[in-house]
């Protein structure tokens, strides 16, 4: 896969609104929830609301790496895009972090100008209008392994942001019963949006080790309990899939 090493010399104009940026790569293939599989370039920002207990990209969380993130402008970053696909569209997947923190109104409407769709991933902590020009919005509040608690209310009012165009879903990590149970109370929150599952990486990378081992074993055998754990309570309107990049690559970063 192919990543951009980024540096202080691209392009900010200081009038024109800046995001911080921890790293953009691909194409590569999106590795959960609603669009798995599909050819993606990921730009991830740098900066969270949240610090979750095993987060796994504390590169883009931890305040110690703020030196790495970039503030780059919207037509910077959509330059390195075009550069990653060799100028034919595809799907843009804006992560973090909380890409939710950072003014991607105006990235958005230049991309789609050019043919791109984009989709997004949060904890659902902060409602932004542009949600709206999403193609598709995932919602993956943090479940009690987390550390985190829900602000329901937020949540909903991520759900409305959105309104009717985008593609909304939900996403759940799943560590243990505390967990599931969880995710039975946020499918009845919202019976109307899509749900997906997946097994929990207890083995998330330290911020600087890339390399760093993962215990896949135990990623598969916490993802055979929850399979059978959704079978037999007849839960059928879930979808239970795994972190399919993690699967083919571990820990290993800019894929």
């Amino acid at each position: 896969m192919t990543s951009l090493t980024m540096t202080a010399t691209n392009p900010v104009m200081l009038d024109e609104p800046t995001i911080r940026i921890s790293e953009i790569f691909g194409p590569t293939i999106q590795g959960e929830g609603a669009l798995i599989g599909k050819p993606t370039v990921f730009v991830r920002t740098g900066g969270c609301d949240y610090r979750c207990s095993w987060c796994d990209t504390l590169h883009a969380v931890d305040s110690a790496h703020r030196h790495e993130w970039l503030p780059m402008t919207p037509q910077a970053i959509m330059m390195q895009i075009e550069v990653l696909t060799g100028g034919k569209p595809l799907t843009v997947s804006l992560s973090g972090g909380n890409p939710a923190i950072q003014p991607l109104a105006s990235l958005i409407e230049l991309g789609r100008k050019r043919g791109f769709d984009f989709a997004l991933e949060t904890q659902g902590s902060l409602a932004k209008d542009w949600f709206a020009e999403l193609s598709v919005l995932t919602l993956s509040p943090k479940p009690p392994s987390s550390g985190m608690t829900t602000d329901w209310q937020r949540l909903a009012e991520c759900v409305d942001a959105a309104g009717r165009k985008t593609r909304t879903v939900m996403k759940v990590v799943i560590f243990d019963d505390e967990d599931y149970a969880y995710a039975r109370d946020l499918a009845g929150r919202h019976p109307n949006l899509p749900l997906y599952l997946q097994p929990g990486n207890h083995t998330p990378p330290p911020s600087r080790d890339e390399n760093a081992s993962i215990d896949l074993d135990g990623i598969m055998s916490r993802m055979r309990w929850l399979i059978d754990k959704v079978a037999s309570d007849r839960w059928f309107e879930a979808t239970v899939l795994p972190q399919l990049h993690t699967l083919i690559w571990g820990n290993l970063r800019g894929v």
